[in-house]
């Protein structure tokens, strides 16, 4: 898709009155118009805290808030119709949609299981037995009764899963290897901690054979109903890569008529470079893009550090640099938020910054985040135990960019990395989209200008500051060159007025 644009259309703490899908709907004609070309929505199925919960603590794939299950029928979200109905609206307005799926594990169980033989192992090093194998009563037990077996009869115990983090018998939280799985863990696998399957819950076997056809069984029929088109993969690091590519497959063979693209989360142990994804990509043969915690990570760094931050060095190690193709860009999610387990904010004044090299740059597929767009408050407990007030304002000229992405962000690309606080670059634009083309300065120091090439067809043409930060216009000389200008701290992107 032409300078496609994805948002993440939720965060941790969206709104859980059940009136998320209906405003959906409402908002899909003005997103359109914005720019945004796909949605990635949040888990949309039943987890173990009913209307509280994110999605993310799964507990029936299948309930999309259609049964009276964990104290409630709808979810957080609201109610399957709804869900299906804002699907339908969005890509009536040409915004694909992408489903946020959780296969790793299961929490919520319906009920305990008695002696199974399980061994405690480090919390730290997953690969070292603390004590010998011990029987233990874990909630492995999913029966799934509120659904009474509509559109699967598939019921999830002990053997279905590799270990768990809770023992009811003694009621000790800690790693329990279920002992039927031998001396290890899945090996294809992050090899953070020693062996990275296990992430929390009750954490699902990926080299069960029935687990294996059943999330089969229950991803044709997910497409059947939603009429998705794609995926966004949640936890990868934690499930055999070899799953995830042949899972891939069998989508793409469904014969659904349509391109899907499926772009995973994998969070890589060392933020500072992206080997891990690039295995990853090897592994599973480059059928899944990535989202490039490495160039937020720079963006984070960045913020916090001011003008002391070297500006040349804002895309180096990152995937969007390295691999492009397979490279989801973006400024913050749900994840990094603030008070979140991978918090890793961007301060408020670089993410205008942030947001023009993920969206007007030719690399990588730009991914906005709802509280950047939107603007968000809430309150929650941070990790010293305290509670905070958060305000997460919306980013000025994010709209603005979104337009300048759709209307002249084309053609080919001229990089002015040549300045520790004062960068930038320019599109030549191309013949197809009038008045095309456009450059973008920033700076996170002083007031910064540059001289810059963007092409002589627009030689005697005039600009202007597209976000409106610097008032001057700029007349593009016969050699197509001009003078550019930013404001200290700032970005301009400069259009043909």
């Amino acid at each position: 898709m032409l300078n496609g644009t994805m948002m993440q259309y939720f965060h941790w703490y969206s709104n859980g009155d059940g009136t998320f899908w209906k405003d959906l709907e409402s908002r899909a004609q003005s997103l359109s118009e914005q720019g945004i070309t796909a949605l990635w929505l949040p888990p949309a199925y039943k987890g173990q805290s009913g209307t509280y919960d994110v999605g993310y603590g799964v507990y029936d794939l299948y309930d999309l808030g259609e049964f009276n299950q964990k104290g409630s029928v709808r979810t957080k979200y609201g109610t399957k119709d709804e869900y299906i109905q804002a699907i339908s609206k969005l890509q009536e307005n040409k915004i694909q949609v992408y489903a946020d799926t959780v296969l790793n594990h299961r929490l919520g169980a319906d009920e305990v299981e008695s002696c199974v033989s399980a061994v405690p192992v480090d919390w730290n090093d997953r690969n070292r037995e603390t004590t010998g194998a011990k029987w233990i009563k874990p909630w492995t037990r999913f029966n799934f009764d509120g659904r009474n077996n509509k559109y699967s009869n598939f019921k999830l115990s002990s053997i279905h899963f590799s270990g768990v983090d809770y023992d009811d018998w003694t009621k000790q939280s800690r790693i329990f290897k279920f002992h039927q799985r031998g001396p290890g863990w899945e090996w294809e696998v992050s090899y953070e901690k020693g062996n990275y399957d296990f992430l929390m819950g009750a954490d699902v076997d990926f080299q069960n054979p029935g687990v294996v056809d059943e999330l089969k069984n229950w991803v044709k029929w997910y497409f059947d109903v939603t009429s998705i088109n794609g995926l966004r993969l949640d936890a990868l690091k934690h499930i055999r890569f070899s799953f995830i590519r042949d899972y891939v497959d069998y989508i793409n063979k469904l014969g659904l008529g349509k391109d899907l693209f499926f772009v995973g989360e994998y969070v890589p142990s060392n933020r500072e470079n992206s080997d891990e994804l690039h295995y990853y990509i090897a592994k599973t043969e480059g059928k899944v893009s990535l989202f490039d915690f490495v160039l937020q990570n720079n963006f984070h760094k960045a913020s916090k550090s001011f003008n002391n931050y070297d500006m040349r060095s804002i895309l180096d190690n990152t995937l969007t640099k390295e691999q492009p193709t397979l490279s989801v860009s973006f400024v913050e999610n749900h994840d990094t938020q603030p008070l979140q387990a991978l918090e890793n904010t961007v301060d408020p004044w670089f993410k205008p910054l942030a947001y023009s090299i993920i969206l007007l740059r030719q690399e990588g597929y730009p991914c906005v985040f709802y509280t950047d767009y939107f603007g968000a408050n809430y309150k929650d407990k941070g990790r010293d135990g305290n509670y905070y007030d958060i305000y997460m304002p919306a980013i000025p000229g994010l709209k603005e960019m979104l337009a300048a992405r759709k209307l002249y962000a084309y053609g080919n690309q001229h990089d002015y990395f040549d300045h520790p606080n004062t960068i930038g670059w320019t599109r030549e634009g191309i013949d197809e989209i009038q008045d095309s083309g456009l450059a973008v300065l920033m700076t996170n120091g002083e007031t910064g200008y540059k001289w810059m090439y963007i092409g002589e067809k627009h030689a005697g043409k005039t600009f202007m500051d597209y976000l409106g930060n610097v008032q001057n216009r700029i007349t593009i000389n016969q050699y197509g060159w001009a003078n550019f200008k930013c404001n200290a701290g700032s970005v301009s992107v400069w259009v043909q007025e």
